[in-house]
């Protein structure tokens, strides 16, 4: 699924400075996150070893070397019924889009979720303008779950989000009394 010359791995400690970059042009430049002070790379480690301890996957697209992307999943909501629920954040290196860097992160975030057993993932797509998030989410079978007009203010505009979703794995009442997967 990787583009030639891409692998997707895990992220590792030494990949955080990129990420960090990477996330800072958006932040600075896009209404697709709607931080408004990019994050240092001691932020993006202590993300880091948060997800890696709740069994949520970080990974890291690499190019020749580089890193070119990154996607992980975070919980998407706090509260402990919503421990088998993910929401996913997918950022590439902007001159390295359409190159196909993120079907190959968000087809692998979606395994590895799967595996770990979360049962259903979440996006949340900032409405820039641009349906190329939207595009990639509907590819991997996620549908349509509903918009929230008018909820961030950045850059001098107001900003739709629109929420997609899709299951990850068929949980059945059975596998939580087993304890299958179970989160913290």
């Amino acid at each position: 699924m990787a583009p030639p010359q891409a692998i997707i791995r895990p992220a590792l400690p030494a990949d955080l400075k990129a990420v960090a970059e990477i996330f800072e042009h958006y932040v600075s430049h896009t209404v697709i996150t709607f931080e408004q002070t990019p994050p240092p790379a001691a932020d993006w480690q202590r993300r880091l070893d948060d997800l890696a301890a709740r069994g949520m996957p970080f990974l890291v697209a690499e190019r020749s070397g580089d890193v070119a992307g990154y996607a992980y999943a975070g919980p998407w909501r706090a509260k402990p019924a919503y421990r088998y629920t993910v929401e996913n954040s997918i950022y590439l290196a902007p001159d390295l889009t359409g190159m196909g860097l993120g079907s190959a992160l968000l087809g692998a975030l979606v395994d590895r979720c799967a595996a770990a057993g979360f049962r259903r993932m979440i996006a949340v797509i900032a409405d820039s303008g641009s349906r190329a998030s939207l595009t990639l989410h509907e590819r991997f079978g996620f549908t349509h779950a509903g918009r929230l007009t008018g909820v961030g203010h950045k850059h001098g505009r107001w900003i739709d989000t629109v929420l997609m979703e899709r299951a990850l794995t068929p949980f059945t009442s059975h596998d939580i009394r087993q304890g299958v997967k179970a989160r913290r």
